[in-house]
């Protein structure tokens, strides 16, 4: 498969690296430019989380393709869409009149309706999904990581399309664990609230490691997801399965217990966190945005969260 990456950031180079291992051709779209910023090469220090064996520390000096200028008449099978959620609706304004025939995959973090933010594509051409990878370049060097886990939904279907088959033999291919959702709206958003629940606790107490050690400011996480779960039915969701059910039935502590195990522990999601806040990736900016997103939706659409309200000096 030909496929495109959209940018050079961390999940795109990471993916990048594992499709073209498995035999595909990938290119990446960065803006002009920019080939001459980032050079020809990327110097990998991940840990590929699709081994099984306990060594799977890969560092690699790894030369890639980049191209600057993007028409529709391109024969790109794939184009892999993963940005900041805040700058998906530039990225699809720019992409809609070049997709040509190809797939999108948005890999990405969405907050708003996820129709209303790719209304620019066609939609019998996108395909849902969600990366397990993290991390963040320090120079020219990424470090960070991929779990074997990848995510893939539907939104408003019942029925996977043959582009979304195709994607998912992709990753597969490659040596992923493909998760399928049915209701991959509500899985989005209840994501983004999870994520805004983190950030409020590490912007409070002053980074992740600090975090990761308070089992009191991880409960008081969960309690905050509680509540801002209320903003995602109000936004249409339906939070009744998996993680979103089990955090408002069972006991908070219990929760923040087995977090903390998550968060604090030697294992792939600790470590890619720690890389995240290392680079820079997790500045202010790029953290405060979650949980301040969520309160004005909580405001505009009447829906209580005081524990969110109460911190809000935290993310201004």
């Amino acid at each position: 498969m030909k496929i495109l990456m959209f940018g050079r950031g961390v999940i795109a180079t990471q993916y990048g690296w594992a499709l073209e291992q498995a035999g595909h051709d990938v290119d990446f779209y960065v803006r002009p430019g920019r080939i001459s910023d980032f050079g020809p090469h990327v110097d990998l220090e991940i840990r590929d989380g699709r081994e099984r064996r306990r060594n799977r520390q890969v560092r690699q000096r790894w030369a890639i393709t980049m191209r600057e200028e993007l028409g529709p008449d391109h024969d790109y099978d794939l184009i892999i869409l993963s940005v900041n959620h805040d700058q998906l609706a530039g990225a699809v304004e720019f992409l809609a009149p070049r997709l040509g025939d190809a797939t999108v995959l948005v890999f990405n973090n969405i907050w708003v309706e996820p129709m209303e933010a790719v209304a620019g594509f066609p939609k019998d051409q996108i395909v849902w999904g969600f990366p397990g990878a993290g991390g963040g370049f320090f120079g020219s060097t990424l470090r960070g990581g991929m779990v074997r886990n990848v995510f893939l939904g539907l939104i408003d279907s019942e029925e996977p399309s043959a582009r979304h088959k195709a994607v998912h033999g992709l990753f597969e291919g490659a040596g992923f664990s493909v998760s399928e959702v049915a209701d991959f709206r509500s899985w989005l958003w209840f994501h983004f609230i999870l994520d805004a629940a983190i950030m409020v606790g590490i912007l409070r107490l002053g980074g992740f490691r600090e975090y990761a050690r308070s089992r009191s400011a991880i409960k008081e996480s969960v309690l905050q997801i509680r509540e801002m779960t209320a903003v995602l039915e109000a936004k249409g969701g339906t939070p009744r399965l998996g993680a979103a059910a089990a955090i408002r039935r069972l006991p908070a502590g219990l929760i923040a217990f087995g977090l903390q195990k998550v968060l604090g522990g030697d294992n792939d999601y600790s470590y890619l966190m720690e890389q995240v806040i290392d680079s820079g990736h997790g500045s202010y900016d790029m953290t405060s945005i979650y949980p301040r997103e969520v309160l004005a939706d909580a405001r505009r659409l009447g829906v209580s969260v005081p524990r969110l309200e109460a911190l809000e000096s935290v993310f201004r």
